[in-house]
């Protein structure tokens, strides 16, 4: 299986929750590959940290990835309508693969139809997104799920990337 874990990307992206797990992943031994709308694209965080994608969402198939990694920022609520990025996401929690979302990066999972019944994390401003679509709501840094991982915020960082890498299998 592929040492590559997929990452989403696109504009306005919370620059910490895409470089950090980026930077963790390559530290573990992963590769990490960044998806957005378009390939080869420069996308612009919220705080101006510049990111290009390695490829286009419509062009990546869950089963060439060991996980995904949805960061938060003003980016989920414009991917979350793209229908390729929804099967994506549906994909990779079919084949029960890591699927870790932080602060809004929980929008794309809801919008995928997959946190129903699950425990779930979130940025408290969609608590109740997360809660009208099924999730169970725990204000905690991290909270796992199966092969499901969720934090808050930023300063969740550490707690987030340690339990996604327990999901990948790395101690």
């Amino acid at each position: 299986m592929s040492a590559s874990v997929l990452l989403l990307v696109g504009d306005d992206y919370e620059d910490l929750e895409l470089q950090y797990p980026r930077l963790r992943l390559c530290e573990a031994g992963f590769v990490p590959v960044l998806a957005g709308q378009a390939a080869k694209a420069r996308y612009l965080g919220k705080h101006g940290y510049p990111a290009q994608s390695d490829v286009a969402v419509a062009d990546v198939r869950a089963d060439a990835f060991r996980g995904l990694v949805v960061p938060g920022g003003w980016m989920p609520d414009k991917l979350r309508r793209d229908p390729h990025v929804l099967e994506l996401v549906r994909a990779f929690d079919r084949q029960q693969k890591l699927v870790a979302s932080i602060c809004h990066g929980g929008w794309i999972c809801i919008s995928a139809g997959i946190v129903r019944g699950r425990r779930y994390t979130g940025s408290l401003g969609i608590r109740d997104d997360l809660v009208n679509a099924g999730a169970l709501f725990a204000d905690a840094a991290v909270v796992t799920d199966g092969h499901h991982v969720s934090s808050r915020k930023p300063d969740d960082l550490p707690e987030f990337l340690r339990a996604s890498l327990l999901v990948l299998g790395m101690p």
